[in-house]
């Protein structure tokens, strides 16, 4: 779907729809008062009988008298006028493309920048009416045949200018956020997909795809015998128990000048993950697909990253392996050698995501990074500590994590950080090895950053703790994208 801006007095607006705001108090919107004085007040009536009631994310279709240029409108709520809240106006968009899109209409004209939500400027709300409406429009499809769902032929969507947006700014700020929606639509497909497509191989196969497709994109793809003589033992031990081998895939953005020191992303790319001999319980493993959620927003920053152009370097490391039971896998108890010499006794074969992360984050320093970020479904801890709201955010450096914090506020797509104190160090002590890659149930997410952060000391380093984010459970299954966006707005900011 495209977005462009329109130019047009509302009172002669030709189009196969116009969306609306309402306003659930009495005083409408100056753009509804004039469009509706000059259409006979119909929406003033229906307003009257209370069949719009301006609730947010409330709508209502209305056929419009033949021979009118604009041939329907759809009222959508927006909340009581000058308390339209980030979440109103969210709920608004995304109300008001999933009422359309079941309508055989491949245009709609939008006059819902008109509404000032609180504390957000115009660029805000055209990048969330963007990413909302796409966000209602995304459909899987890959391995759909006779129950695939129809899909909207919606195409354009015109959003109307108002006195203090000019057309341009509206163009500008509606591509960025285009290029954003394709790389959380991006990430969510590689998520989406079953297993047994979506393996190590098919993600590295992805990556060489999307460099062919973009020049300012350099993809580098390690097998295993490249990795054995880097001393990744870690990463390798993982794979041990699968048929699929392990890739590690390297994707490189360069933007900047050459003497710009890059932003590395690390996304954690497990793409089946059965927790090994350490087995996981049946119930809900099939979203063990989702384990490589980390890796799929790296994709998808990468790819926003090439779409745009942006001027700035930006390095993505995708490890990415399977984690099965096998008569070669991982034990617990094992002993094996990460890429940095440090030894790592595993007490949990299920613990396999920060024994790939950490030869990666080993591997990352050799890029000379500003700073490094990696992002994993990596505890169960998580989910429990923050629920399906917001992202665990841990790091070494305070000035590098507040301003994922930022980009998170900014972005609608929020993190909290966890402390990273060496007093939670000694439940990673093992007797038999460097350390442990459990520290037991108490603080599990904190005991695994704490992990991490042992390979990151030579640089400034965030961990982004996914697992409750990064995809929902029940009839409305599927991944969310999160969290390409907070780290495009990041980069976005950097630039």
């Amino acid at each position: 779907m495209q977005f462009v801006s329109k130019k047009a007095h509302i009172d002669k607006l030709s189009t196969p729809c116009l969306v609306l705001p309402v306003f659930s108090n009495s005083k409408q919107a100056e753009v509804t008062e004039i469009f509706d004085k000059a259409h006979n007040k119909q929406i003033a009536a229906v307003l009257k009988q209370g069949d719009a009631t301006g609730k947010a994310g409330h709508t209502l279709l209305l056929q419009m008298p033949a021979g009118s240029k604009t041939k329907r409108v759809l009222l959508v709520g927006v909340g009581e006028q000058g308390k339209t809240s980030a979440n109103d106006f969210n709920k608004a968009v995304s109300s008001s493309i999933n009422t359309l899109k079941s309508l055989p209409i491949k245009t709609v004209c939008s006059a819902l920048l008109s509404v000032d939500v609180i504390e957000k400027d115009n660029d805000w709300k055209i990048r969330h009416i963007v990413l909302k409406s796409r966000e209602s429009l995304y459909q899987y499809s890959e391995t759909l045949t006779t129950s695939a769902p129809d899909a909207s032929i919606l195409e354009t969507c015109q959003l109307l200018a108002t006195n203090d947006c000019t057309a341009k700014a509206i163009n500008n700020a509606a591509a960025t956020a285009s290029s954003i929606a394709n790389g959380i639509d991006s990430a969510k497909k590689l998520a989406d997909l079953p297993g047994n497509i979506c393996t190590p191989t098919y993600l590295a196969d992805t990556a060489k795809a999307l460099g062919k497709k973009h020049k300012s994109l350099k993809i580098t793809v390690l097998d295993e015998a490249k990795m054995e003589k880097l001393g990744m033992g870690s990463l390798l031990s993982v794979s041990r128990g699968s048929r699929q081998p392990a890739r590690l895939i390297t994707m490189e953005h360069k933007g900047g000048p050459k003497s710009q020191k890059p932003i590395v992303i690390v996304g954690k790319g497990l793409t089946f993950d059965a927790g090994g001999i350490s087995i996981k319980p049946s119930s809900g493993m099939d979203e063990m697909k989702y384990d490589m959620c980390g890796g799929a927003s790296v994709f998808g920053v990468m790819q926003m990253c090439a779409e745009l152009n942006l001027p700035i370097n930006v390095v993505g490391v995708v490890p990415s392996s399977e984690n099965l039971p096998d008569g070669d896998a991982n034990k617990p108890g094992d002993i094996v050698a990460s890429m940095a010499g440090l030894t790592i006794e595993i007490l949990n074969t299920d613990a396999e995501g920060r024994l790939i992360l950490c030869d990666a984050l080993t591997y990352s320093a050799k890029f000379k990074p500003d700073v490094v970020i990696d992002i994993a479904t990596l505890t169960g801890a998580c989910v429990v500590a923050l629920g399906k709201h917001a992202t665990g955010l841990l790091g070494n450096n305070d000035e590098l994590a507040n301003e994922l914090l930022g980009a998170g506020i900014k972005a609608g797509d929020k993190a909290w950080q966890l402390p990273l104190w060496d007093e939670y160090r000694p439940q990673l002590k093992s007797n038999f090895a460097d350390l442990a890659n459990i520290g037991g149930p108490a603080g599990g997410t904190i005991t695994a950053a704490c992990f991490l952060s042992r390979f990151t000391e030579d640089y400034k380093w965030a961990h982004l703790d996914i697992a409750g984010t990064a995809w929902k459970s029940g009839a409305n299954k599927g991944a969310t994208g999160r969290p390409v966006h907070m780290l495009s707005q990041f980069i976005l900011d950097r630039c």
